[in-house]
């Protein structure tokens, strides 16, 4: 009723990590024993390789290694390595070059070809429980094993530190889905239905699907490129079905005959990059796999069965650095369809010299960069790469049952070239398609949220980049041991400007999305005008300016829990006139009490008198004199940065917890808040409601930074662009004085109930904190009721500007508020120009 869609995707069998973990164990015990680098690397997948292999119809009879691993090598693992040897030697040879002395057993196994099994490796020396490991991994049915495993198996094996540097993030089949679906696959699917009854525009549909080029520069093993292609032959799978139906006595007669011709996706339809050599080697021969697997579904379909083993087509993965590689000598942009993937998640400041080397020729035309994460660079290469010139196509598709499987395509590489027919698979060269390439990623939120939007959509919206679909913030789970998740975005995105965008919704960052549709989708994946939020000095209303708190340069010196505060007293009583409560953001939440030694209205004889506090001021004038950034600060170390603070103010922590749905913020008196914290000078009550009303609350989770997956609050980009309701620039033509008092004293009111209610239970034997009150598991229900009126009080506030009576979703206000935003700067809208657009930012 509300206009939402649920985007229905399926959860990943648990098996594929049962498998991940054996794997894991044999890998553990292989290096454990010094057999390390390349050559473990590449024993590892042929393993994996063998496992799907006797599972799967590739090595006949079934369990053929299994086996062999059990029947030819002795118990104690003694000669396990030396027996693997001249296994994969076989598997590298041809049935007509292969010795007529062979053993029996080996010449059962199959000609593979593919280079899988050609380098000759050291051998291995296996001891018992290795080749129990081995064995332990046999017994899994790895049939009903995703491909998509060797992803979750790369990460099992690599420690946490290589993990962190490499932003591996690998992913479960439902997230890479939440990617390809509304990239591709759900258009496809949709054309499908609408020609699937008819038998000569199903033939061009099945074409179609054969001349898709995939590219993902960042594929670690492979995981996006291995579920795409398994999603794209179930679809030709389907394209198969409908094709007998509507084929008439003799078409469905050669149809049948001639099965294995009628199987147009392959694995060469696939292009990657990879920085690491394991990763890429698992990404080819997991996409093997895949199609060995999909090959066997046609099969059972249609009674006959079908295999492409030896292997005669590979996938194009590339070892080598995406940032440093001209993506076009991997895959010329006019012959590629669609780029995706999951680029590396490094912030700035995690970013190491060999990244920021490799960053800087990428960045090197946008301003500001500094501040932009790594992903960030797969979006300006992406961009870069999707500017290319797609030839119009000479002629229409044509063709049916009868061409023998033949299509017209274009030879570009002739002057004045013209149509030509070839046979489909038979020429290298896919033909170049009419339509333009589009493009998604997987991205922490950074890049959507605070100071990296300005700098990274700035540039990319003047090139002419259009978001598609989005995904808004969700958490990013995956398959692997010790999984870490993290709270990321998916932008889909390309040059033309496509109708029917969709915004993907969150309720619960844990939870599934609602499809919403869109007019436009903004840098902040908000429904509204592409507009761009620059730090500003001032804000853009007529409200009191906010303070960063004080910044001591001390060390902490100069900084005393209660403990150490009264033991400083007790040494030299003088100075207890001296001490303020210092409060952190965290302090202040969680209603903790230190110090400091606030001096900035301390006379020399005052200090003078007090040796203790003397010794502290020359340990501090050390540490500033050894300290770069605050050298010039060193003559008065009795002097904080800062040197006031008013003594009632309305404090803000500048990091709020994602799980919290009010900001706890609140007046202080008497105290000196730390540079974690914000500090309004002047604020009302009516300045506080709006602070703390969800109208507020949905503008910082959607334009504020991030602090792992925790708000960060800022004056520069949240406060001072934040558009107030319309009132507080005093009273319109169109704006009655009544309304504004009234607005104004429902406000008030509101706000009054919800410090009461805060003060009810912050007092008394066992008082809360804020951080208790306002934990969504033990926020009280009186306080959210309050927090609830508040809400409709400011809203009301804002009806005047336009606002609504009722907001279906905090993306709702957000849309609003940049509108507001809009008029309040006088931004005009963003208008295309000779392909890229002219962003005016404010």
């Amino acid at each position: 009723m509300a206009g939402y869609k649920a985007l229905e995707i399926k959860p990943q069998d648990p098996v594929n990590i049962k498998a991940a973990e054996r794997m894991g164990r044999l890998h553990d015990a292989l290096k454990a024993s010094g057999y390390v680098g390349h050559p473990l690397e590449v024993l590892l997948v042929r393993v994996l390789f063998c496992l799907f292999a006797d599972d799967t119809g590739i090595f006949q009879p079934a369990q053929s290694f299994r086996t062999f691993v059990e029947e030819r090598t002795a118990v104690d693992g003694s000669d396990a390595g030396s027996r693997l040897g001249p296994l994969f030697q076989v598997l590298n040879t041809e049935d007509a070059k292969r010795s007529k002395a062979l053993d029996e057993q080996l010449a059962a196994f199959p000609y593979v070809n593919g280079k899988l099994f050609s380098e000759v490796l050291p051998m291995a020396d296996f001891t018992s429980a290795m080749r129990e490991a081995l064995l332990d991994a046999c017994v899994l049915d790895w049939s009903a094993i995703s491909p998509a495993i060797f992803c979750s198996l790369f990460q099992s094996i690599m420690d946490e530190k290589a993990r962190r540097n490499l932003g591996a993030h690998y992913t479960s089949e439902e997230n890479i889905l939440k990617l390809i679906k509304p990239l591709f696959l759900d258009d496809l699917w949709a054309e499908f239905e609408k020609v699937k009854r008819q038998r000569n525009k199903l033939f061009e549909f099945h074409i179609k699907l054969r001349m898709l080029t995939f590219f993902d520069p960042a594929c670690g093993c492979g995981n996006f490129l291995v579920i795409s292609y398994r999603e794209l032959r179930e679809l030709e799978l389907a394209v198969l079905r409908a094709s007998r139906d509507v084929a008439d006595a003799r078409s469905e007669r050669l149809f049948s005959a001639n099965l294995h011709l009628q199987i147009n996706m392959d694995v060469d339809q696939f292009f990657g990059i990879e920085i690491e050599e394991f990763p890429a080697q698992i990404a080819q021969v997991a996409l093997w796999l895949m199609d060995h697997q999909m090959n066997l579904r046609v099969s059972e379909e249609f009674g006959l069965y079908f295999a492409r083993i030896p292997l005669r087509t590979s996938p194009h993965i590339v070892h080598g650095n995406a940032l440093r590689l001209n993506w076009d000598e991997v895959l010329p942009a006019e012959r590629c369809s669609f780029v995706l993937g999951n680029p590396p998640f490094v912030g700035k400041k995690e970013q190491s010299t060999q990244q920021k080397s490799d960053l800087a020729p990428v960045f090197a035309p946008i301003n500001g960069s500094g501040v932009l994460d790594l992903v960030a660079a797969w979006y300006v290469k992406a961009a870069n790469y999707i500017h290319v010139e797609r030839p119009a196509r000479a002629g229409r598709m044509h063709g049916d049952k009868g061409n023998g499987g033949q299509i017209p395509i274009q030879d570009n590489n002739a002057p004045g070239a013209r149509a030509k027919t070839t046979k489909l698979g038979s020429d290298p060269h896919f033909p170049v398609l009419e339509n333009p390439i589009r493009v998604a990623f997987v991205s922490t939120n950074s890049i959507t949220q605070g100071e990296q939007v300005g700098v990274l959509w700035g540039w990319l919206l003047a090139q002419g980049i259009h978001i598609h679909f989005a995904h808004r913030t969700f958490s990013w789970t995956n398959e692997a041991r010790g999984k870490a998740a993290v709270h990321c975005v998916i932008i889909g995105f390309g040059l033309e400007d496509r109708p029917g965008k969709v915004i993907y919704e969150y309720e619960d960052v844990k939870g599934e999305p609602h499809a919403v549709p869109a007019l436009n989708i903004n840098p902040y994946l908000v429904d509204g005008p592409d507009i761009l939020l620059q730090r500003r000095s001032r804000p853009v209303c007529d409200v009191p300016p906010l303070i960063e708190g004080i910044t001591p340069l001390d060390n902490a010196i100069l900084a005393f829990t209660p403990e150490g505060r009264d033991k400083f007293v007790a040494m030299e009583p003088s100075s207890k006139h001296w001490f303020k409560p210092w409060l952190t953001g965290n302090d202040f939440i969680n209603s903790e009490k230190n110090y400091c030694l606030w001096l900035s209205a301390a006379k020399p004889t005052d200090l003078k008198s007090m040796p203790e506090v003397m010794a502290l001021l020359k340990r501090v004038r050390h540490f500033r004199e050894n300290s770069k950034s605050s050298q010039k600060f060193a003559a008065t170390p009795w002097l904080f940065r800062e040197t006031s603070i008013p003594d009632k103010f309305l404090m803000i922590p500048k990091t709020r917890s994602w799980r919290r749905r009010f900001f706890p913020m609140g007046f202080v008196e008497g105290s000196i808040a730390t540079n974690s914290a914000l500090y309004l000078d002047g604020a009302t009550l009516l300045h506080f409601g709006v602070l703390i009303s969800t109208m507020h609350n949905a503008w910082l989770q959607n334009v504020g930074g991030r602090l792992k997956s925790d708000f960060r609050y800022s004056a520069g980009i949240v406060y001072n662009n934040f558009p107030w309701p319309d009132f507080l620039q005093g009273p319109k033509k169109n704006t009655a004085v009544a309304f504004v008092h009234k607005s104004q004293i429902a406000i008030e009111n509101a706000v009054n109930s919800v410090l009461d209610v805060r003060a009810k239970f912050q007092s008394g034997d066992s008082p809360a904190t804020l951080a208790d009150l306002y934990d969504p598991l033990t926020m009280p229900p009186e306080l959210l009721k309050a927090h609830q009126k508040l809400d409709a009080a400011v809203d009301k506030a804002y009806e005047p500007s336009g606002g609504k009576k009722n907001y279906k979703s905090d993306a709702e206000r957000v849309a609003f508020l940049f509108e507001l935003y809009q008029k309040y700067t006088s931004l005009l809208p963003v208008t295309p120009a000779k392909g890229k657009r002219k962003i005016k930012t404010a």
